[in-house]
């Protein structure tokens, strides 16, 4: 842990600039009139760093600034759009995701605060991040019931889907995918990812790609369902191995062969219909999650400040 603290002081180092010397307070970002500070931006990295564990380096330095100023802009609309479909989270809401992160993380009860100051991240800014998350749930939960329930004729149907499926060749992937004008770093995201196994952290952190949610995780895909250039690219991976990024439309696509599965010799297993109800309610979410976001940075007047 000393070492890792010291990793991280001195990638603060490399980052802070001049604009965020001795109690220069400016600003980042405006989203719909709120600001976001350089304090803010900072106070995000730094969490980032903490939590994540992802190496600041040339290869991941411009990715990882890029991702944080985003991901602090999603955070005041997400904040914005839950309180002003008016829910609320109280301290106590909070308090209790702390504990929660504290007993996942296998913190003792207490010493996040310790881990926070030391990893320069002030209480108040990860408060801050956390009251977004729970927003953000809340909010999608209320328009999840608004959706109505998964019914059993759904759930019949995926059930019938997932036999036929079990008797064609699939692939289980996983993706990063970057938009062209996020992609100056690709080569050197792709490098560091042969270096650093955890894929599906950099996917989280990183992907433009509405499957971030699920560390990049495409699930299985039947064989002839890509498109012909990335069916190309996994053709010729074997299991484990990660592609160079593929330019494809408008991003670049760098993907992970987890396994393949061929019914000749693999033996399949069905789905319970508990299991094809989580997922269809999963997969519901995670579609109305990305709709209201988009629709949400769509509306919101977001100016980015260099």
């Amino acid at each position: 842990m000393k070492k890792f603290f010291g990793i991280l002081a001195l990638s603060l180092t490399i980052i802070n600039t001049q604009a965020e010397a001795k109690n220069s307070v400016k600003i980042a970002a405006l989203v719909n009139g709120e600001i976001i500070s350089n304090q803010d931006v900072q106070n995000r990295i730094n969490s980032f760093l903490m939590t994540t564990q992802i190496p600041l380096n040339p290869q991941t330095k411009g990715m990882i600034i890029q991702k944080v100023i985003h991901s602090a802009v999603d955070e005041k609309i997400k904040l914005q759009a839950a309180e002003k479909d008016g829910i609320k989270i109280t301290e106590q809401d909070i308090d209790a995701a702390i504990t929660n992160f504290e007993k996942s993380n296998k913190i003792p009860s207490g010493e996040l605060k310790n881990i926070l100051k030391n990893a320069k991240v002030t209480e108040k800014s990860f408060r801050e991040q956390m009251k977004a998350d729970l927003a953000w749930v809340r909010f999608l939960r209320n328009k999840l019931r608004l959706e109505g329930n998964i019914t059993q004729s759904e759930i019949e149907k995926a059930l019938k889907e997932a036999k036929e499926d079990l008797n064609t060749p699939k692939y289980q992937i996983s993706e990063i995918f970057i938009k062209k004008e996020n992609a100056k770093d690709i080569q050197d995201l792709v490098k560091n990812l042969r270096q650093d196994p955890r894929f599906e952290l950099y996917a989280m952190k990183f992907s433009d790609s509405p499957s971030a949610a699920k560390g990049g995780n495409l699930g299985w895909v039947n064989q002839g369902k890509l498109p012909e250039k990335l069916e190309e690219t996994v053709l010729g991976l074997k299991n484990g191995e990660i592609s160079d990024a593929v330019l494809l439309n408008d991003g670049y696509y760098i993907i992970k062969l987890n396994q393949t599965f061929n019914p000749k010799k693999d033996k399949p297993s069905m789905p319970t219909e508990e299991e094809i109800k989580n997922y269809l309610t999963n997969q519901r979410m995670e579609t109305l999650a990305q709709k209201y976001l988009q629709d949400l940075r769509q509306q919101a007047v977001i100016e980015i400040r260099n």
